[in-house]
């Protein structure tokens, strides 16, 4: 049992995740997220997350564990083409992941999410929260984008919006 894991996550509450991530900051990242689906056919979802519950902390649940545990939860592998993308973050841990559906990773290699991730860690070490999720969108929109380039005019399957848990 990782005691400073466990006493981080439980002094991280949901006001630390309120100033973190304002009324504005998240209006920005779902503009971000909704103007950069115009440019590919993927579809974004960001979530955060202050910190696990108590039970999953005790089993040990890994950051990446959540985060599929929620991509099933939310849905995003749900879409017609196999192309939902989660960006998590659990604040507690300042961990970043992305999951994204078979659709996608058939032809984005892991590697490619793995540097957007360390690069988002990077701007929340230096409390850049809104800038640093902003940028990992523009990150996997440039990616999407090129492997899933807009066609016509796609629906948006998912909710643009920022999910705060």
């Amino acid at each position: 049992m990782d005691m400073k894991r466990i006493l981080q996550h439980l002094i991280t509450t949901d006001r630390r995740v309120a100033r973190d991530f304002s009324p504005a900051s998240l209006r920005a990242i779902e503009q971000a997220i909704h103007l950069g689906e115009t440019e590919h056919a993927g579809q974004v979802r960001f979530a955060v997350e202050g910190a696990l519950e108590l039970a999953p902390l005790l089993r040990g649940q890994s950051s990446r564990e959540r985060a599929v545990e929620l991509f099933s939860l939310l849905r995003i592998w749900d879409t017609e083409q196999n192309c939902g993308v989660l960006i998590y973050l659990l604040l507690a841990d300042r961990a970043v992941e992305i999951v994204a559906d078979r659709g996608i990773t058939a032809r984005i290699p892991a590697e490619q999410w793995q540097l957007i991730c360390r690069a988002m860690e990077n701007d929340f070490r230096h409390g850049d929260y809104e800038d640093g999720v902003i940028s990992g969108i523009h990150a996997v929109t440039r990616h999407l984008a090129e492997q899933f380039p807009a066609r016509g005019s796609s629906s948006n399957e998912l909710p643009d919006a920022p999910v705060v848990l």
